[in-house]
């Protein structure tokens, strides 16, 4: 990808008309998922139907303002990486969104979507890889799940559990087994940040032999107040 000169071209052909409310675009090193620590740029959409408990970007919630897809493109662009994730809230909770990840496929960008898996992902440009999670009973929102979702899964999305503690491990086992998840993408298990202790949700894992992989949010162990900052 030629950053030099896409950043000029990149946006032509999008309809200046469409906007999403953006809560915030930033730079910043990867924290989760399979590209853990390479450098990205994060769009974050505002809005999202789910009050998860651990929730830690709820200011995302409300606010924001409106940009043209153009527009966001072109703010994309001037930083020098082909990766892009576009996260929330939940950034499918608005219809733009699935033009907007397409925009940023044909743009050459290589693009992640950050998302609960409570909402529809078939529309999602199969170019995308899909970061869906799966609510536990920690969450509060296990009832949201939209179970349906695990049919658009292919081999280069992800499926993440975020861990409250030993009861939600417990039921992410279970759910690994009941719907085959391992054979379907890579699943990530997840502990809540300074709630679950990561040294025994690792040792948790090796003890089961489980077939996941275990990650810890870089960008909260460089910068305690939020990626990049």
């Amino acid at each position: 990808m030629n950053f030099s000169s896409n950043k000029h071209t990149c946006h032509a052909g999008i309809d200046k008309a469409l906007t999403l409310r953006v809560s915030e675009i930033f730079y910043s090193l990867q924290g989760e998922t399979s590209r853990t620590g390479l450098p990205t740029v994060f769009i974050r959409l505002t809005g999202c139907p789910l009050r998860c408990g651990y929730c830690d970007t709820a200011y995302a919630f409300s606010g924001g303002g409106n940009m043209a897809i153009a527009a966001i493109l072109a703010q994309t662009a001037d930083y020098r990486t082909r990766y892009v994730t576009v996260t929330g809230g939940e950034p499918l909770a608005q219809k733009t969104c699935l033009t907007l990840l397409t925009a940023l496929c044909d743009a050459d960008y290589s693009v992640s979507l950050e998302t609960s898996g409570a909402l529809d992902i078939s529309g999602v440009d199969p170019r995308v890889s899909k970061i869906m999670d799966i609510k536990t009973p920690g969450s509060g929102e296990m009832d949201k799940n939209r179970w349906s979702n695990l049919n658009y899964l292919t081999t280069h999305d992800e499926i993440k559990f975020v861990l409250c503690d030993e009861a939600d491990y417990q039921w992410a086992c279970c759910m690994i087994q009941q719907h085959n998840l391992d054979t379907r993408c890579p699943v990530l298990f997840s502990p809540v940040h300074g709630q679950l202790d990561q040294t025994t949700l690792a040792d948790w894992i090796l003890r089961d032999q489980l077939p996941v992989r275990m990650q810890i949010q870089l960008h909260k162990l460089l910068w305690e107040d939020g990626p990049g900052r």
